[in-house]
């Protein structure tokens, strides 16, 4: 399969999941060899073929969806966005639950892949911050389109090289050796739901509303403008006032949530819900 060829291919079928060539152009090899693979499963011989399968079979659109889907992801990915959740962010959004009386503090990890952000939040809160609020929870709700991905984020084992960037303290204290990998200590494991969903298609409501949610690297670079805009506005519907909104630090929301959210200085990447007309601040 040539380059140019999946290039082509993927311009014109990309728009039709809601997705947008721009955040592929980086990543369309690991594309183009899960495309190669699907044309050996099914015996076709070219892209074209392939394209005729997808007008005369519509479940094929689903299977094509998943060749889509990019993981990569660490524990304490983008160090700089866990060290301000730690310093600011999360003791100022507990501070406001409190303040409201709440005993839970609420976030949500939309496509959070094999589990690496959730539980790095997790053990954050429960290792740095849980001692100095003793009458708050954490809840983190944590969503995929993926169910292999979701599996291993239950079993919680991970090679060395996906913890490389947690700081050597907390790698210490909160995995154990399992293997020849290392396992999320299940005591840390505590407060954390997996769940399978897209988020193109819904919110966990029941669990809402937030405080927090994290989208990195996932809606605001591989959905299309009017995708990228029906997920911002169910983030915004599922926030509390006030609540923070964390993307990728190189992704920006898109000019049709501009009235909803206020970029947050104290992080690359992070919003803040913009209160309505009497709700309390």
């Amino acid at each position: 399969m040539r380059d140019v060829d999946c290039i082509a291919f993927l311009q014109e079928v990309l728009p039709r999941l809601g997705l947008r060539w721009k955040g592929f152009r980086n990543v369309r090899r690991q594309v183009c060899r899960r495309l190669h693979r699907r044309l050996r499963e099914l015996g076709l011989d070219s892209l074209d073929a392939y394209g005729e399968k997808l007008e005369h079979d519509p479940a094929e659109w689903a299977v094509l969806d998943a060749l889509c889907r990019v993981t990569i992801s660490r524990f304490w990915r983008d160090r700089g966005v866990f060290e301000a959740l730690r310093d600011d962010l999360l003791p100022e959004l507990a501070t406001l639950a409190l303040d409201r009386g709440d005993t839970e503090l609420r976030a949500w990890s939309a496509g959070c892949a094999s589990g690496e952000e959730p539980w790095t939040l997790a053990l954050l809160w429960q290792l740095e911050l849980a001692p100095r609020f003793p009458d708050l929870e954490l809840r983190v709700v944590a969503t995929d389109m993926d169910a292999r991905l979701l599996e291993r984020a239950r079993e919680a084992v991970y090679e060395t090289s996906s913890l490389k960037e947690l700081p050597a303290e907390l790698r210490a204290r909160a995995f154990e050796p399992f293997d020849g990998n290392e396992q999320l200590r299940a005591d840390l494991r505590s407060g954390v739901e997996l769940r399978l969903e897209d988020v193109r298609r819904g919110a966990p409501v029941d669990r809402g509303p937030f405080d927090l949610i994290l989208c990195r690297n996932v809606a605001f670079t591989y959905f299309d403008e009017a995708t990228q805009c029906d997920v911002a506005g169910r983030f915004a519907d599922a926030l509390v006032p006030r609540g923070a909104l964390i993307v990728g630090g190189h992704e920006h929301l898109p000019a049709g949530a501009a009235n909803r959210f206020a970029p947050e200085p104290a992080v690359r990447g992070a919003y803040r819900r913009v209160a309505c007309s009497g709700e309390t601040r």
